[in-house]
C-alpha cells in the first residue's frame, strides 16, 4: 500500500511539472507583426538522400508571407536525385540556392559539417536550420522572429508538430514530447535569471548571425551524433539565452516515414543519450517503469488476476487515469494521433525494447548507423 500511494504522490508531481510547462510554453502569434525594416532571414537545410521530401518543404517556404528570406540547400552528397529537385525550384525561384557539400572530413558527424557549410554562405543577419522534412505554415517565419525579436535569444529552438502515417510511428512517436514535458521543468529553465540548457531539437533552429558565430557555430558540436541537444548545452555555457517553444502551429515534421526509419532513428538518438551518461540511463530505466508502465501492470493484476482490497484498487485506477490524463493533454497540445494515449503500455514497450538494444551496442563499442555513415561512441565521432 505504501508503494502505491508514493507512486501516486509521484505522478501528482509529474503531473503538476507537466502543466506548468504546458501552461508557460510560448507559441507563436499567427497574426505577429512585422518587424520594422524586416532583417534578411537565411532558412538552411541540410539534405542527404531527402529527394521524397525536398520539395513539399521548399513550396512551403515559397509561400511565407515574410518579405525578406533566402532559402539555402545543402546536398550532402546524396544519391538520389535531391541536388535535381533543388535545381528545378532554384531555377524559378531566385530566394532558392543549392550548394553542393564538401566531402565529409575525418572528425565530423555528417549533418553539423552541412550546417557549417550552409552558415558559411549564408547572407542573412538571422540563420534559421530546418530539416528538409519540415513543412510550414504560410506565417512561420514572421511569427518566430517576433518571439526571438522580442526575447533576445541566442537559440530558438522547440517542438514541431510530429507527423505520423501508420500505427506504428503514432502510437510511439507522441512518447517523445510526454517524457520531455514530464521530466524536463522547462517553466523554470526558461525564468533562471542564470543560462540552462533548454530543449534543442534539430528540426528548427534559429540563431541571430553575430551570436551564431560568436559562440562558435556547429565547431561546437562538430563530432556529435545529437548535435542539437549538445548546441543548446553549448549556447548555454557560453553565456546564450536558450528558449524553447511550441512551433505546433507553424511546423510538422514526418521524421520517421517508415517503422524501419523510425527503429533506426531512435536507436541512433537513445545510443547517444546513453554516451552521455550510461549510469543515468540506467537509473532512470526502472524509474521510468515505476511511473509509466507499473500502475497498468497493477491495475491487471489487481483488477483481473488476483484480489486486493478496494483502496489499494482505488489507488491504482487513480494512478492509470493519471498517466493517460498527462498523455491526453500533450498529445492534445501537439496535435498528436490519439492512438498513442490509448496504447501507452504499447509505446513504453517499444521504447524498453529500443533502449536496451541501443545500451547493448554501446557496451559493445558497435556504434550506430545513419545516413548511411558510421558513428562510434567515444565522443560520437565519426568512423
Amino acid at each position: 500500500m505504501l508503494y502505491q500511494v508514493i507512486v501516486a504522490a509521484g505522478l501528482l508531481l509529474i503531473l503538476a511539472n507537466l502543466i506548468l510547462n504546458l501552461r508557460n510554453l510560448k507559441k507563436p502569434n499567427p497574426r505577429a507583426p512585422l518587424p520594422e525594416d524586416p532583417p534578411l532571414v537565411s532558412v538552411l537545410i541540410p539534405a542527404r538522400d531527402e529527394e521524397e521530401n525536398i520539395g513539399a518543404c521548399l513550396r512551403s517556404l515559397q509561400q511565407q508571407d515574410y518579405p525578406n528570406f533566402e532559402v539555402l540547400v545543402l546536398d550532402d552528397n546524396s544519391t538520389d536525385k535531391t541536388a535535381e529537385v533543388v535545381s528545378g525550384f532554384a531555377a524559378e525561384d531566385s530566394r532558392i540556392r543549392l550548394i553542393h557539400g564538401l566531402p565529409l572530413p575525418e572528425g565530423w558527424a555528417g549533418k553539423p559539417f552541412a550546417c557549417r557549410q550552409l552558415a558559411r554562405h549564408a547572407r542573412g543577419t538571422w540563420l534559421l536550420f530546418v530539416d528538409a522534412d519540415t513543412v510550414h505554415a504560410p506565417n512561420m517565419i514572421r511569427s518566430v522572429m517576433e518571439i526571438a525579436i522580442k526575447e533576445r535569444v541566442s537559440l530558438l529552438s522547440g517542438f514541431p508538430r510530429q507527423l505520423a502515417d501508420a500505427i506504428p510511428q503514432k502510437i510511439a512517436v507522441p512518447l517523445i514530447y510526454f517524457i520531455l514535458m514530464s521530466w524536463v521543468p522547462l517553466w523554470w529553465i526558461h525564468r533562471s535569471s542564470t543560462p540552462r540548457p533548454s530543449v534543442a531539437i534539430g528540426q528548427f533552429m534559429l540563431f541571430p548571425r553575430e551570436e551564431y558565430f560568436r559562440l562558435g557555430g556547429h565547431d561546437l558540436v562538430k563530432s556529435r551524433v545529437l548535435e542539437d541537444i549538445w548546441m543548446g548545452i553549448e549556447v548555454t555555457r557560453r553565456g546564450g539565452r536558450h528558449l524553447a517553444i511550441d512551433l505546433s502551429p507553424v511546423v510538422a515534421c514526418n521524421m520517421y516515414p517508415t517503422a524501419g526509419a523510425m527503429w533506426h532513428g531512435l536507436v541512433r538518438c537513445l545510443y547517444s543519450v546513453t554516451a552521455i551518461s550510461p549510469v543515468l540511463l540506467v537509473f532512470l530505466l526502472p524509474v521510468a517503469w515505476i511511473f509509466y508502465m507499473g500502475p497498468f501492470y497493477w491495475f491487471w493484476n489487481g483488477f483481473f488476476a488476483t484480489s486486493r482490497d478496494l483502496l489499494w484498487r482505488g489507488l491504482v485506477a487513480f494512478q492509470v487515469v493519471l498517466v493517460v490524463l498527462m498523455r491526453w493533454l500533450v498529445d492534445r497540445r501537439f496535435k498528436e494521433p490519439g492512438i498513442s494515449c490509448w496504447l501507452h503500455p504499447v509505446g513504453i514497450s517499444y521504447l524498453y525494447v529500443v533502449v536496451l538494444y541501443a545500451l547493448v551496442r554501446y557496451l559493445a563499442g558497435a556504434g550506430v548507423t545513419w545516413k548511411e555513415r558510421l558513428y562510434g561512441e567515444e565522443k560520437s565521432s565519426v568512423k
